[in-house]
């Protein structure tokens, strides 16, 4: 089968790699002038973890091993903490952070050389007579294929002809990102930290190599001019927190680390998400607030998802069914993480305490056990 993959973002290429071990004939088309090095780091949760293992991407060797996540408060006392061993023990996959470059290079040195093509903008996707689909590109060539995913982000130009409208919507946040070395204990372990306030949130993930993946959320308006010294603005936004990881972070953020983020959702996720021999794939087809860092790894779990679904015997002879059944198959884990990401005020105040930290910890644990397995079809083997 020839699959035609609009966009080598972390699921364009986690697709790639497993349809090309499936022998399927794979091209995949990337407006930017080369591989998407840029970007902070990506918080791999267990589900993401076991989407690429079975995808045959071994991430062992990149990143920092995740053992727990502490939610603090702004003066940095701890209010519990999520025990990631338990999801390890649980599921069998880890948790890890890792730089978004690494982890790019990783799945690209894995495909058939000339399977990526660069510079290469798509403007419409046309669905053939004879069942074939077309992607068509600005400089006037096309691209044919019995199957054309759409993994182009937000802004997907694929999605513009298989949907009306844009569905995405600002949430009023935005975050600012960077990935760097900041010399505290965190960056050296396997504890990940939230702190929250009424300012918003900042989360920092030890990303290996002494780096530290840190990221704070704040209000954020579409209008909203962009500072030119961010770092400086952060520093006065969240000047009153003593959380000592925090401090050290804006003490060590430079205005070159920082890259903005708007968060987008769609108000649901769409029962069905292309039409014939086109469909979509992470961004494109679920966008949805980062609260609980499932952004990449919902990605992770499309790309598997949809590899399996084109492996089925059945599926050459009617990619277009496949296609449908693939995303029937994502369509609840999708709808329960865009749900569960709306939760944006939890960035302003934090949870209750009086069960106090133990119980509260186990109690998080427990729940977020729960919501992961309910959430992806990788660590349930959920086909339906």
């Amino acid at each position: 089968m020839r699959v035609v993959i609009v966009g080598a973002g972390v699921g364009g290429l986690a697709l790639a790699r497993g349809l090309s071990d499936q022998g399927h004939e794979v091209e995949v088309h990337e407006r930017a002038s080369g591989l998407r090095r840029g970007g902070a780091g990506l918080g791999l949760h267990a589900n993401g973890v076991a989407s690429l293992t079975a995808l045959g991407v071994d991430v062992s060797g990149v990143g920092r091993r995740l053992d727990s996540l502490e939610n603090r408060d702004s003066a940095g006392r701890v209010r519990y903490t999520v025990d990631l061993g338990a999801v390890r023990e649980r599921y069998g996959f880890e948790s890890r952070a890792v730089p978004r470059r690494a982890l790019m290079e990783l799945l690209a040195d894995g495909l058939p050389q000339g399977t990526v093509r660069f510079g290469r903008v798509c403007t419409r996707v046309r669905l053939n007579p004879d069942g074939t689909v077309s992607a068509l590109f600005g400089d006037g060539t096309s691209a044919t294929g019995d199957v054309v995913v759409g993994a182009d982000g937000v802004r997907s130009a694929v999605r513009r002809d298989l949907w009306d409208g844009d569905p995405a919507r600002p949430t009023g946040w935005a975050s600012w990102q960077g990935l760097t070395r900041v010399p505290v204990e965190l960056a050296a372990g396997t504890r990940a930290a939230v702190v929250q306030g009424r300012q918003g949130l900042c989360g920092m993930m030890p990303a290996g190599e002494g780096l530290v993946q840190w990221w704070f959320d704040v209000r954020w308006r579409p209008d909203t001019p962009v500072p030119g010294a961010p770092a400086a603005v952060l520093r006065r936004l969240f000047e009153g927190w003593d959380d000592p990881d925090v401090s050290a972070v804006l003490e060590h953020a430079r205005d070159e680390d920082l890259a903005l983020f708007e968060h987008v959702r769609y108000r649901m996720p769409r029962k069905v998400w292309g039409r014939g021999g086109a469909t979509l794939l992470g961004d494109a087809a679920h966008a949805f607030s980062p609260s609980t860092a499932q952004g990449a790894n919902q990605a992770l779990e499309d790309a598997l998802a949809l590899s399996r679904a084109l492996a089925e015997q059945r599926a050459g002879t009617d990619p277009a069914a496949a296609l449908r059944r693939y995303e029937h198959a994502r369509r609840g884990p999708v709808a329960l993480a865009s749900l569960a990401s709306g939760a944006e005020l939890l960035k302003r105040f934090g949870p209750p305490r009086l069960l106090g930290a133990e119980r509260l910890g186990a109690l998080a644990t427990s729940q977020y056990i729960g919501y992961l397995g309910r959430a992806s079809n990788a660590l349930t083997d959920r086909t339906s």
